[in-house]
């Protein structure tokens, strides 16, 4: 059969549904049209075949481990219409795997997602798996996820430390509608709490044993070369200034009056580690080794911040 690439006309279409049947004949061809395609992977998921599955199974609202033997389970025409159509918008329109799906996946736990809020995708998952081993000195009670979104690191938080109480704050009130949505799914309205806020400017001075923060820290350079499949997800929730530090310097500004006793704060910045360590080169950052091979995360605790908070005004 002749693949015209990024061609998804009705001679490709009539092809696609007469001549394949299978889930996995459609596992197969997604994976040839991904790897045939130009779209970008860097929403959750690294590869054309995971990218596949995905979007296959998710589909045909089926779970991810399902028995080898429904492989080879035949669909219906209306299903592999659907799954057409899904393709064709993560290929002609460059719509990453989630928005399609509205599902998504964070430290285990599934969430749904739509573009009111960026794509769970935060390396700081690795340092909740494993309880921030050996950064926290014991298991927090008050946590504070700042710049929430969908609210998943407040969740996989809430579900690692049971005994937490986690305050999940956003700016964006139509990402705190999406947050809520995950709370529920989750069971967590009584233990974590979705805050509208511009930072911290509508909390009240409550002290918390730990702050997460994962702000926009996208720098004007990088915002511009992003791929397509970037440009479908709020901006107000990646750009941060000429150097994608704008909201972290107030958060390093600001914490001190948050954090209690003995406490920490762990903050991404991305690439725009750069930045931060040639502007603050004195400061204590301690950047974090993640098992997942994400870079730049730094944890610092609430002594180092009170020791520089001079620096960052």
């Amino acid at each position: 059969m002749e693949i015209l690439q990024g061609a998804f006309d009705s001679r490709f279409f009539n092809e696609a549904t007469s001549e394949l049947h299978t889930i996995k004949d459609f596992l197969r061809w997604s994976y040839s049209r991904f790897n045939d395609s130009e779209i970008y992977f860097g929403h959750g998921y690294d590869n054309a075949w995971d990218e596949a599955v995905q979007l296959i199974f998710s589909a045909l609202h089926l779970p991810l481990d399902i028995p080898e033997q429904l492989y080879d389970a035949r669909l219906t025409s209306v299903e592999k219409k659907h799954i057409i159509n899904l393709l064709e918008a993560r290929i002609e329109k460059r719509i990453p795997v989630a928005y399609l799906t509205n599902r998504a996946w964070f430290c285990g736990l599934e969430f749904y997602i739509d573009e009111r809020v960026i794509i769970p995708r935060s390396p700081i998952s690795a340092l909740i798996e494993e309880k921030f081993d050996g950064i926290l000195q014991h298991p927090p009670k008050r946590i504070l996820d700042m710049c929430t979104g969908s609210g998943c690191i407040a969740i996989a938080c809430a579900d690692r430390f049971p005994q937490s109480e986690v305050d999940a704050v956003d700016l964006s009130v139509e990402a705190l509608n999406v947050a809520e949505i995950n709370i529920e799914r989750h069971q967590l309205s009584h233990r974590v709490f979705p805050i509208q806020s511009d930072l911290f400017s509508n909390l009240p001075k409550d002290k918390y044993d730990l702050i997460i923060a994962n702000p926009p820290y996208v720098d004007e350079e990088d915002l511009a070369d992003m791929p397509e499949e970037f440009h479908y997800e709020p901006e107000m929730a990646l750009g941060s200034g000429i150097d994608g530090l704008q909201i972290t310097k107030q958060i390093l500004l600001h914490a001190t009056d948050y954090l209690a006793e003995n406490s920490m704060l762990i903050c991404e910045v991305g690439n725009s580690m750069v930045h931060l360590i040639e502007q603050f080169p004195t400061v204590p950052f301690k950047w974090l080794e993640l098992k997942n091979g994400g870079v730049g995360v730094f944890a610092i605790s609430r002594s180092d911040l009170v020791a520089y908070q001079h620096l960052f005004i």
